[in-house]
């Protein structure tokens, strides 16, 4: 069923990519209601705000009959609050697709169930794991924990086996996988769209740099051959069809020294690789997961115009004082955004800028040279 405009989109979550959702929502003509714990956030200051629990089932029944299809912000929401709105409202994407997303356990069997490959990897469960994981992997490798681990947080670099306990120990000794460290060539990810009805939309394949765990440079489209390009294309979707799933979905590629592409993670929303869509593509991420909820085709992919897209964290702000903008602003093609969070922190992300260009290395040194200048 398509849904009309001026019908209601639920959003749950208000972070930077409920306020872009939401700007691309209502440019459609759909209303917007936002359900978010926090008092204030970035969704808040532009549409309804519902203030309420993830397990308040009363807050959540309420808002979920007045939306007419409810969609997801980040993959950290309780799994049993998506199945709990599901009985009232189509939720995409699914509480299945978001249970396997939000644990690497699962999330890296499933991977490597559908035929998909991964970098090897042994699950631990408890610390009576270690001396097993670290025999399967048995080298420099990466701890990381099952769950609400993201920009690099709960994931230690681990060098032999002493490591590996001390690193459990840090990690508070929770379900943990030990995965190898490849040789990288480069990383890459692969942001699609997809409907009820299978139909799928593919972004071009993004590029990225990342510093201490944090995505730092988007580059778009990647510097791979068109060959891995598509062969990138195929991995995701069959993921995406592994999961019947509806929505925007990221998948995360390594592409290794020797040729290999292995699923690093997946995404089940906008991602942040994603963003140079909003200024070099003929529809943004975020109208697609907009459509996708709707029940519409996916809308062009097409890139306009080669694209970098930098990150800004709050490393850039100065005892609170905002850098600035206007050496981003003054140059005819770097676009700024900010998501209007309160506070600046180191490592959190407060806005991103997109340069266009003729050519990739143009763009990238362009937007080297603004980041320096900041």
């Amino acid at each position: 069923m398509i849904l009309p405009a001026n019908t209601t989109l639920g959003m749950i979550g208000g972070g930077q990519l409920g306020q872009m959702f939401t700007f691309a929502a209502k440019s459609m003509g759909y209303k917007v209601l936002c359900f978010e714990p926090a008092d204030t956030c970035p969704t808040a200051d532009i549409t309804e705000h519902l203030s309420a629990q993830f397990d308040d089932k009363e807050a959540l029944k309420a808002f979920a009959e007045r939306c007419d299809a409810i969609t997801l912000e980040f993959e950290n929401i309780p799994v049993s609050t998506v199945e709990f709105l599901e009985q009232f409202c189509p939720v995409h994407p699914s509480s299945k697709a978001l249970a396997i997303a939000q644990n690497r356990i699962l999330e890296k069997n499933h991977i490597q169930s559908t035929g998909l490959q991964t970098a090897n990897f042994a699950v631990i469960e408890t610390a009576d794991d270690l001396a097993s994981a670290w025999s399967i992997i048995q080298q420099p490798s990466i701890l990381k924990i099952s769950t609400l681990g993201y920009d690099g947080k709960g994931q230690i670099v681990v060098e032999d086996e002493a490591g590996l306990q001390k690193a459990f120990d840090e990690l508070e000794k929770r379900p943990c996988v030990l995965e190898e460290r490849v040789a990288l060539a480069k990383e890459i990810s692969v942001v699609l769209c997809r409907n009820a009805q299978g139909e799928i939309g593919y972004f071009p394949i993004a590029e990225n740099i990342h510093i201490n765990g944090i995505l730092d440079t988007t580059i778009a489209p990647a510097r791979v051959s068109d060959a891995t390009a598509e062969q990138a294309r195929q991995m995701a979707t069959q993921l995406a069809n592994s999961l019947d799933y509806v929505g925007v979905l990221a998948v995360e590629i390594f592409v290794t020294e020797d040729g290999r592409l292995l699923i690093n993670e997946m995404a089940p929303r906008p991602h942040n690789s994603g963003h140079f869509t909003m200024d070099a593509c003929l529809t943004s991420q975020f109208q697609q997961q907009a459509r996708m909820m709707c029940g519409l085709p996916p809308g062009s992919t097409k890139q306009h115009t080669p694209a970098v897209m930098k990150n800004l964290l709050g490393d850039v702000w100065h005892d609170q004082n905002a850098p600035y903008w206007q050496h981003i602003l003054q140059h005819p093609t770097g676009y700024l955004h900010l998501y209007g969070k309160a506070e600046a922190r180191i490592g959190r992300k407060m806005g991103h800028f997109t340069v266009l260009d003729d050519t990739i290395d143009t763009a990238l040194s362009t937007a080297n040279t603004m980041m320096s200048q900041l």
